[in-house]
């Protein structure tokens, strides 16, 4: 069985997508739709920066998914393979499960589009700038940062400080899980985490502490978005973050994004769910982030990236 999963934020850079569209017309029909669909020139972006804007959430995540969804449309327009036919289940990794719910044909790209661009925009917005951190706990299982947050929280409070959110936002692996709270208590968190195990704990450059309590106002914000978009069942079922388990109907998938906004991104034991399902093979769309964490889960797995033409026409081949 195979499984097609998407990135998340973080693997943007200038210069996605601009190879693809340059030799695929199908490619550039996707980042044309996405420009027409949220009034902007966001391929340009994506072509040639600068960086410090498109890292912007509100655009990281609408390049992040256009990105993957032309990188989709070529295999399947020129390379002839059909997700519908040869995924088994899609996921992908925090907004990445928005490109999944696309791939799978759950949303349209239009509406994919602009639901990040509130997404990015709402998150963003929930937290003033400054107050919240994210931060990066290397050499560490999500029991350990579970212990970590919670001594960091535990200090502040013995000072007399404020209760503050320290919380984890993402178990990506059995060696990389990523807090996520108020600045004041994952910068106590750190300093902490070798103290209680772990190799190695660094701030990441993030604009919002995403994944975590803080995020509520945008999980309202989002409620309302999807109460309006078009969704339809997707042609294969999708593992979503917040449970990590399959989800095939409108109405759950709309629960469960609202959900993931505040909630944490359980990859790891997503992964370890669909291998448990009879998932060999997994094929990484439009970037190379996660294969690497699939393989610290799953080592038996088959893991392919697929992000340039000659990447395409080599799955193509073999498919």
């Amino acid at each position: 069985m195979r499984a097609f999963i998407f990135p998340g934020q973080g693997s943007q850079a200038v210069g996605m997508g601009k190879a693809l569209a340059e030799a695929s017309p199908h490619a550039r029909e996707v980042l044309q739709e996405v420009d027409e669909a949220l009034g902007q020139r966001l391929s340009r972006l994506m072509a040639d920066g600068p960086a410090d804007e498109l890292t912007l959430t509100e655009n990281a995540q609408p390049a992040i998914m256009a990105n993957a969804i032309a990188t989709l449309r070529v295999l399947e327009r020129e390379g002839g393979v059909r997700l519908a036919d040869k995924a088994d289940y899609v996921a992908g990794h925090s907004l990445g499960e928005y490109t999944a719910l696309c791939a799978a044909g759950a949303f349209d790209l239009a509406t994919t589009a602009a639901l990040l661009r509130t997404r990015g925009q709402a998150m963003q917005e929930a937290v003033p700038v400054g107050e919240g951190a994210m931060a990066a706990l290397l050499g560490c299982d999500l029991e350990q940062a579970r212990v970590i947050a919670g001594a960091a929280v535990d200090a502040i409070l013995a000072e007399g400080g404020p209760e503050l959110v320290c919380t984890v936002a993402n178990d990506n692996d059995p060696s990389q899980v990523v807090i996520s709270g108020h600045r004041a208590a994952i910068e106590r968190a750190i300093p902490l985490a070798k103290e209680l195990g772990a190799k190695r704990a660094l701030l990441l450059p993030v604009s919002a502490p995403f994944h975590c309590p803080l995020m509520q106002p945008a999980a309202d914000v989002m409620e309302n978005a999807l109460l309006d978009a078009d969704l339809r069942a997707p042609l294969v079922p999708v593992y979503c973050n917040v449970d990590a388990a399959p989800i095939a109907t409108p109405g759950t998938i709309r629960v469960a994004l609202v959900r993931q906004v505040t909630g944490m991104v359980r990859w790891r034991e997503s992964v370890l769910a669909m291998t448990a399902a009879g998932v060999t093979e997994f094929v990484e769309v439009g970037g190379k982030v996660l294969g690497p964490m699939v393989k610290r889960i799953a080592p038996d797995a088959t893991v392919t990236s697929v992000v340039t033409m000659d990447d395409i026409e080599a799955l193509a081949a073999r498919l």
